[in-house]
């Protein structure tokens, strides 16, 4: 059997955002699993370190930042230069393959489509991964980068991510025993779903006698959209709506997750610790392939979980609705393709359909 070369101190780099952090956790552990014996440390921004909270294959976590004063610059290379024998670079752009060049003499690391055989990046890695935003799903595009150290093929064995540690929630939050965690805000407004259609969807599943719980992160559009749907909701419904709101850390979520009875929300990196979670996921995808980025059904094996476009799907525990346009999914962001564009396949897409698609799951 080949055995990988053996490596005492590892790098992963991944300087991106809170849902390709945790899309990362399976790369770490099958890590820790080709080196039992090495040490594994993380360098990632700080706003998305805190996901990897516990996480029992790391060392250690390193923070950067978007923007940093020269002083923190020439602190954190000090810090990393020739300190490790591998670095794991899973993101393509230059600041992490910087990183990796400064922190090991031999590295792999994930490649932008049209220059995996050219240019300085190519030239400074052992191998390279292609990225594939349509057929390639990024879990699986992560734990390739181990393909040219390992003996069994990764398509065979289970791939797991891994939430942060469970920490309590707030004494301020009292939640009921049973409850439907409802996440209507992304990142950019071109993965909104009409406020129209949350408060449909919430009228009907509190009409049923199932408390929604609101999640949110502590941005104001954030608290914006909740007071917006709270403004517009029954007396009724809104009796039964709990507010977490800018009130949890990333582990007190995983908590409020691993209790509820289901999970709604759209394209955002909640979904996928939802998805980690093993709750029942109801996943709203607009212009984004699930083939790429659908949330990880944990503990699925193979390499692909998802079809490129289907206007529903199921795979274990997550289901994934898609908009009806031909044109979908069309990786831009909105029709528009600005961040602040509208996405009329999300537009489009009816609060009957999601509300039979809750019903599928038999939760109430």
């Amino acid at each position: 059997m080949k055995k990988p070369p053996q490596f005492s101190k590892i790098l992963i780099i991944s300087c991106s955002q809170i849902g390709d952090v945790l899309i990362t956790t399976p790369l770490i552990q099958r890590t820790q699993a080709l080196w039992p014996d090495a040490e594994i440390d993380f360098l990632g921004l700080a706003n998305a370190l805190p996901i990897l909270q516990g996480n029992p294959f790391l060392k250690e976590v390193i923070a950067t930042k978007r923007k940093q004063g020269w002083r923190a610059s020439w602190n954190l290379i000090k810090r990393i230069t020739r300190q490790y024998d591998l670095a794991v670079i899973a993101q393509p752009n230059d600041r992490s393959y910087l990183y990796g060049w400064l922190a090991a003499p031999v590295r792999v690391g994930v490649a932008t489509p049209g220059l995996e055989d050219r240019g300085w990046k190519r030239w400074i890695t052992r191998d390279q991964v292609p990225i594939d935003y349509f057929q390639q799903h990024v879990a699986t595009e992560k734990l390739r980068l181990l393909s040219t150290f390992e003996a069994t093929k990764a398509s065979t064995q289970a791939v797991a991510m891994t939430p942060p540690a469970i920490q309590p929630l707030p004494p301020s939050v009292q939640l009921p025993d049973r409850y439907v965690v409802i996440h209507p805000t992304p990142l950019n407004a071109y993965k909104r779903w009409p406020k129209a259609n949350w408060v449909a969807l919430i009228e009907f599943i509190t009409a049923s006698k199932m408390p929604v719980v609101f999640s949110g992160g502590p941005d104001q559009t954030d608290a914006m959209l909740r007071d917006e749907l709270l403004g517009a909701l029954s007396a009724e419904a809104k009796s039964r709506v709990f507010d977490t709101t800018g009130q949890l850390s990333f582990g007190q979520l995983t908590g409020l997750l691993n209790r509820a009875s289901a999970y709604i929300g759209i394209d955002t990196s909640i979904t996928h610790l939802a998805a980690a979670c093993g709750i029942p996921t109801l996943a709203l995808f607009g212009p984004t392939p699930p083939t790429n980025f659908g949330p990880w059904p944990n503990g699925f094996v193979g390499a692909q979980p998802y079809q490129l476009k289907a206007l529903t799907q199921t795979v274990k525990n997550v289901t994934i609705l898609q908009g009806e346009g031909a044109c979908v999914p069309c990786r831009k962001s909105g029709c528009e393709d600005t961040p602040n564009s509208p996405s009329r396949c999300l537009e489009e897409m009816s609060a009957e359909r999601v509300i039979l698609a809750f019903k599928a799951l038999n939760v109430t």
